[in-house]
């Protein structure tokens, strides 16, 4: 068998040779616009057309549903009737859709499955005039062929100085004292606050606005850590950051200012748990999104002098009931969701956002789309199973990775029967990429924006392609992923070169891992994994399938690779469940387990 490896900065695939209309790569369209309405396939209609825009001769009609400044209007009314009708109910929002070719919505206007069903396909664009899309319903929007794109850089520096101002507000009790004089009282000796200088700052996140944090804070004499699973460490040095593990900046902090995306892994991760690692005394600064933070966890931890003082401007439900105890502790400065409020953001956000609704309608893929194209379906039915294989290993390797190592080096590997020119693997390719990036990040990763996303972070790619001997039915026969460079949470993991490596294959239909650092194995990638090396002996599966049994854990698949018999083992353990921090701690506790490590899929 032979290989072939191509880099660069970001690797694109080979130059794909012309093929027959029925090989893979003849399907799967390569325009860098996305101008056709419709693809025909024998005996099937398709729900949505492949690709978003269709060249219209009248002027495309933009319904602008909450404010927006007056610079991205302008670019909007150049090329488009805007139509601006705010604070639209859920039911006039409906009715309004179904004459409009784009919509563009802040934060407050909820765009519903419904709302694209009553668009009845001609809803081609809709622009989120900020950051989150949480409000958006991605996969409706996706199987109505509409493209979405948000606006994700211009309010970076005025959430930063937002977060600032709140780090300096709650040290120096501005917003306390300032209500207490303007009461009529003069309480000097209640006010006295602490000095920044020499304090220890932990900005966890460290992406745009968390590193304008950080630079702005070493201006104010501030020692600053980084948490970030991400970022590269020599970024962080760059500016005088040095990057630690999650536990090691809950326990040395003075200050703690929040950056981190809401996902699943992030949710409520400030917790009565969190808070009990933390310095007594400990100031919170949170400036992301609300759900990062449990806000009844909160004010036990200010009630009980944990934590000396908050300062937020986000919380999980906005607004915030009025009597809400946190909002109401006398430790706490609350401002209503201001970080990207200020004039120069506002217009930023808007010109930002009307040039991507523009090149939409102008059929332009946007850099900042966040949902894919859709794809012929016969292309997507020969890769579906390799796809989530694909993002699985991404996910599996990325979660490998201990806290504090920075990903930089991706080296993918294709083995395949088929000729290196005939396997179009960009699909593959992004959905690696949205496995590694997903699960520790806000941006919503596809086949539009992967390279470009991949490139901005500074993650380079490298592609090898092994050509097997045999039937070129099967579109690959395994995928591995290798990360270099970096610490990993569970040993075995690194293989002989000192990478992490991960590989798999499917099996029936089901995506498996078959490979974990130099050990064979065998396990369905469904559900989630715990993987344990060990001391192999008899009775080690049932150990440790008693252990989950009486804690009702089922066990999907369990697999025990080795190099030889009475040596060192890795298990590979399919759960449907999460098991409880008890269960796996009594599973670290057999004798001749040596390490394990749970893993989300």
């Amino acid at each position: 068998m032979a290989a072939a490896a191509s880099s660069s900065n970001f690797v694109s695939t080979p130059a794909l040779r012309k093929s027959s209309p029925s090989s893979l790569s003849s399907k799967l369209s390569h325009s860098s616009t996305f101008g056709v309405a419709t693809v025909s396939l024998p005996r099937r209609r398709l729900a949505a057309p492949v690709f978003v825009v269709v060249a219209l001769d009248a002027k495309p009609t933009v319904l602008v549903a909450e404010k927006l400044g007056e610079a991205g209007l302008k670019l909007l009314k150049d090329v488009a009737n805007v139509d601006c009708s705010y604070n639209l109910s859920p039911e006039e929002l409906c009715t309004k859709i179904s004459l409009c070719d784009a919509l563009i919505v802040r934060s407050g206007t909820k765009v519903t499955r419904d709302v694209f069903e009553a668009s009845s396909g001609r809803l081609k664009v809709v622009g989120r005039a900020g950051v989150g899309i949480d409000n958006v319903d991605l996969a409706a929007a996706t199987e109505h062929g509409c493209l979405v794109v948000n606006a994700p850089t211009a309010n970076t520096v005025a959430a930063a100085e937002h977060g600032i101002a709140l780090l300096t507000a709650m040290a120096r009790n501005i917003a306390q004292a300032d209500a207490s004089v303007k009461a009529g009282k003069w309480q000097r000796n209640k006010y006295v606050g602490v000095s920044l200088v020499g304090k220890t700052l932990a900005v966890m996140g460290f992406g745009k606005v968390g590193s304008e944090v950080a630079r702005r804070a070493k201006g104010l004499g501030m020692h600053v850590i980084a948490h970030d699973p991400y970022a590269p460490a020599d970024r962080a040095r760059a500016i005088g950051v040095e990057l630690v593990s999650f536990d090691d900046a809950m326990a040395t902090a003075d200050f703690i200012s929040l950056h981190m995306p809401l996902t699943p892994a992030t949710s409520k991760i400030l917790n009565d748990e969190t808070f009990a690692k933390m310095k007594k005394g400990v100031r919170i600064v949170n400036v992301a999104r609300g759900g990062v933070i449990d806000e009844e966890a909160l004010v036990k931890a200010l009630d009980a002098g944990i934590v000396a003082q908050a300062a937020l401007d986000v919380f999980t439900v906005e607004p915030p009931p009025q009597d809400s105890k946190l909002v109401q502790h006398e430790q706490v400065t609350v401002t209503p969701h201001l970080g990207a409020s200020t004039m120069e953001a506002q217009e930023g956000v808007a010109i930002e956002i009307a040039e991507a609704v523009v090149g939409a309608l102008n059929g332009e893929l946007a850099a900042t789309a966040v949902n894919a194209p859709m794809v012929p379906a016969e292309v997507l039915l020969e890769l579906k199973p390799f796809v989530e294989l694909a993002e699985k290993l991404g996910r599996l390797a990325v979660q490998l990775i201990a806290g504090g190592s920075g990903v930089k080096s991706v080296k993918v590997t294709y083995a395949s029967a088929r000729a290196p020119d005939d396997l179009d693997t960009r699909l593959l390719r992004a959905m690696i990429t949205k496995g590694l990036i997903e699960p520790i990040s806000s941006v919503f990763i596809n086949l539009v924006n992967a390279d470009f996303t991949a490139k901005q972070r500074g993650l380079r790619m490298v592609e090898e392609r092994i050509v097997l001997d045999g039937s070129p039915e099967n579109p690959l026969e395994f995928i591995q992923v290798q990360i270099a460079n970096v610490e990993s949470r569970f040993a075995s993991a690194i293989s002989e070169s000192g990478d992490i490596k991960v590989e798999g294959k499917v099996k029936d239909g089901v995506p498996h891992l078959t490979k974990i650092g130099s050990f064979e194995v065998d396990v369905s990638l469904e559900g989630s994994l715990i993987l344990c090396r060990q001391v192999d002996q008899p009775g080690m599966i049932g150990k440790v399938g008693s252990i989950l049994g009486e804690e009702n854990v089922n066990v999907s698949f369990m697999s025990v690779g080795r190099f030889a018999p009475r040596k060192q083992a890795v298990m590979a353990i399919g759960v449907d469940e999460q098991p409880s921090k008890e269960t796996l701690k009594r599973i670290g506790e057999i004798p001749a387990i040596e390490e394990f490590v749970f893993l989300k899929l």
